[in-house]
């Protein structure tokens, strides 16, 4: 390692030090306009080094100095830029002076015209003197003065063109500074020029030095009065009743978020023809993340968007059902409508998994038709199977078939550990038998249900309690400090705000409940919101740090499974 790195400013070695000049806007952003020289053809080595730093559009620096590169110049690079061997066999070499430029240039970002080229040089010589390149952000005004520009404009992109074009009083001779100095000037204009497109960031400049469908570029503009800070974006079209809600999104940065569909990091197809749809992007900020999260949510299920993925059939589930009548069964239904007890939503496949196990569990009646105590009728095969007491044929009154409902209903509340003894006692049966795939079965069957009962009984408990009030460390990027307060009402977020610092969160959480709307006690295990809303409600108050300030109701979910009893308990 050079020792000379070990004096350089922080950032100069570190691979990470130019991090926060990526997202920087390009007023607060510093920048290092480079420019080399080099002895040309084959293994070239730099001979000059010009650079200007500048900020706001002011000069902060100049840095500039011959280099002796230790060989021969091209007497072709001779004539065209004047640099002799003469002049730089009395120069530094490159080991002497490349530490100071890294010191000029830290932390900044770095401009060149067709910046892989001086690029390229300056990585070799990292190499070569064993320094640490930092791994600034680059922009490239040959390629943004490519994107900016309109066709037949300028006549080619090299850089004295684009500096007569730009009036700059600097005329580009081939010499490293004067070049700097006249790229600083094409830097200035084509920043000015996206200034008009809704590009404010070094990100974002950054991003126009790519390929992007000019029909996708002109729409740009959308996103001009988007604000920095953290909510749900939708892009629209039409007005009035024709209104038309294209795509929802959420993000903790709006306007960087909104500003990135019209770059070419987003190459998604569909993505493409909804931003050539759209006319409009209106916003929703949010107090936190999760107000964010199921603001989202909502507005997908209200609207349908046709290009978010998850929004052609959000409400789409399937219930297991313990009938209420005479003699209850088990029955796959779209929808929760009384009080009978419930286990779902679930897919089709999961809930035909769901009942199955409980049939293999419980001999509960598998039948369709509606059984009387008074007129008996002949059982089905089950019964000589020993997988049904058949109350069908009379041998079973009432009250001996609702031991076994109980049973069921039991373990659709929580307590799976009868029915997984059950079916680990026929794993076992079928492993002992050589039925191994059987077995497998069985196995695979204990697991399903286990999530099965964990996916549904963290949803209907919160659904259950009329209110909580809950408070955590605000994330991350999301505000500067303080705690996320939130209001919850049958699983359905009802207040959302920032206790700041100073402000006590248990007060801030009871004002919040107070103007929050209210709630009406939903059916069964269903929440007041949707499902989807609920679980986001959960998973938010599972997370570590999140404190409980009010609970109206039992906000625990004990589940108890064979093996290991999971009992948990905010």
């Amino acid at each position: 390692m050079n020792p000379a790195q070990e004096h350089l400013p922080i950032g100069v070695g570190d691979a990470h030090g130019s991090a926060d000049s990526r997202g920087a806007l390009l007023q607060d952003a510093t920048f290092c306009v480079v420019d080399l020289e080099t002895t040309g053809r084959g293994a070239a080595a730099i001979t000059e080094i010009g650079a200007v730093k500048v900020r706001g559009g002011s000069v902060l620096g100049e840095f500039q100095t011959l280099v002796d590169p230790g060989v021969r110049i091209d007497p072709a690079v001779v004539r065209l830029t004047g640099i002799t061997n003469e002049m730089v066999s009395s120069a530094p070499p490159l080991a002497a002076v490349f530490g100071s430029f890294l010191e000029f240039s830290s932390g900044c970002v770095m401009v060149a015209h067709n910046a892989a080229f001086d690029m390229g040089f300056l990585r070799r010589a990292c190499i070569d003197l064993q320094y640490r390149w930092p791994q600034p952000p680059v922009l490239d005004t040959l390629k943004l003065a490519r994107q900016v520009l309109a066709p037949g404009e300028v006549r080619n992109h090299r850089l004295g063109t684009l500096a007569a074009l730009v009036g700059s009083p600097t005329r580009p001779t081939h010499r490293a500074l004067d070049d700097a100095r006249a790229t600083v000037d094409v830097l200035h204009h084509l920043i000015e020029r996206l200034g008009n497109r809704g590009v404010y960031s070094v990100t974002e400049l950054a991003e126009h030095q790519r390929r992007v469908p000019e029909q996708r570029r002109r729409k740009a503009g959308l996103a001009k009065d988007v604000p920095s800070a953290p909510g749900v974006y939708r892009f629209e079209r039409g007005a009035g009743d024709d209104r038309e809600v294209l795509y929802v999104g959420r993000s903790v940065d709006l306007r960087r978020r909104v500003s990135s569909y019209f770059t070419a990091s987003e190459n998604r197809r569909r993505i493409d023809e909804m931003i050539r749809a759209a006319e409009r992007v209106e916003t929703t900020v949010c107090s936190t993340p999760l107000e964010a999260e199921v603001t989202e949510l909502r507005l997908i299920d209200a609207h349908q968007p046709r290009y978010n993925r998850r929004s052609k059939q959000p409400r789409r589930g399937h219930w297991v059902k313990l009938t209420d009548e005479p003699f209850p069964r088990l029955s796959i239904v779209r929808q929760v409508r009384d009080d009978a007890t419930y286990l779902g939503p679930f897919s089709r496949a999961m809930a035909d998994t769901v009942a199955e196990a409980l049939h293999d569990a419980f001999p509960v009646r598998q039948c369709t038709q509606r059984l009387s105590p008074r007129t008996p009728s002949s059982p089905c095969a089950l019964k000589e199977l020993g997988r049904c007491v058949a109350p069908c044929d009379g041998t079973v009154d009432a009250a001996s078939y609702s031991g076994v409902v109980e049973r069921v209903r039991t373990a659709m509340n929580g307590d799976g550990r009868a029915l997984e003894a059950a079916l680990h006692s026929h794993m076992v049966e079928h492993s002992e038998a050589e039925r191994f795939e059987a077995a497998a079965t069985d196995r695979d069957r204990i697991q399903q249900w286990r999530e099965a009962l964990i996916r549904h009984h963290r949803v209907a408990t919160v659904a259950a309690c009329p209110e909580i009030r809950a408070c955590a460390p605000v994330s991350h990027g999301w505000a500067p400090d303080g705690w996320e307060v939130h209001v919850i009402r049958h699983g359905r977020l009802v207040g959302a705000t920032v206790a700041r610092r100073g402000e006590y969160p248990p007060e801030v959480a009871e004002h919040t409940a107070a103007l929050s709307t209210d709630v009406a006690p939903p059916v069964g295990p269903l929440p007041a919101g949707t499902v989807e809303e609920a679980r986001q409600v959960a998973g938010w108050l599972e997370r570590p740090g999140v404190r409980l300030l009010y609970v109206e109701g039992d906000l625990q979910w004990p589940l108890h499974l064979q093996g290991a009893d999971l009992h948990r308990a905010q």
